[in-house]
């Protein structure tokens, strides 16, 4: 297997990217991620992440990018951007919200188009959503409440969602009367 197999190998699975530290995790050596990327067989998208040319895009490919740029295991979507994919809302971001771990410090360029929150979040309060993490629904729409989300969102959210097993009864009422106290300035 070629090192671009390899490479290849990760890529698919994450809508065509690979970052530097799975490519050494993956036995490639740093010089040949170089080389390849001076070839035009690996595109440099970001810090620390590639793009291997033969993998299709897909329309998920900023999302997986924005998790992948922070270089962080626990990063996943989350805030407006989790909305906008749990697709029960008619919110559509502007930014790519991601979530990261309280202590993590981002030091690096390419994140003008995110918005980078720091909760640490429970396993349970993350899943996957076309093969990017994400927060659950219940996590998302607790999170919109705290970010100042409008309103009528979060009420189509909880309408929507509430219809599904995405968001049990007992989360949707409570997530109700947070959005009341946050309405009525109830802390």
């Amino acid at each position: 297997m070629t090192y671009l197999d390899r490479l290849r190998e990760v890529a698919i699975d994450q809508h065509g990217f690979v970052t530097l530290a799975q490519a050494l995790e993956a036995g490639v050596p740093q010089p040949q991620v170089a080389q390849m990327t001076a070839r035009g067989r690996l595109e440099r998208v970001a810090h620390g992440v590639y793009r291997v040319p033969q993998v299709p895009a897909t329309q998920w490919d900023n999302w997986a990018l924005a998790v992948l740029w922070t270089g962080a295991p626990e990063a996943c979507l989350s805030h407006e951007t989790a909305l906008a994919a749990w697709d029960i809302s008619d919110i559509n971001p502007g930014e790519i919200h991601v979530n990261v771990a309280k202590t993590r410090r981002l030091r690096r360029s390419g994140g003008e188009d995110y918005v980078i929150h720091h909760h640490d979040l429970r396993p349970e309060q993350r899943t996957w959503f076309e093969q990017i993490p994400i927060t659950k629904v219940p996590t998302t729409i607790d999170n919109c409440i705290d970010w100042g989300v409008p309103t009528y969102l979060i009420k189509q959210a909880l309408e929507r969602a509430g219809r599904t097993s995405l968001l049990p009864a007992p989360k949707r009422e409570r997530l109700a009367k947070k959005l009341e106290d946050r309405d009525y300035g109830i802390r």
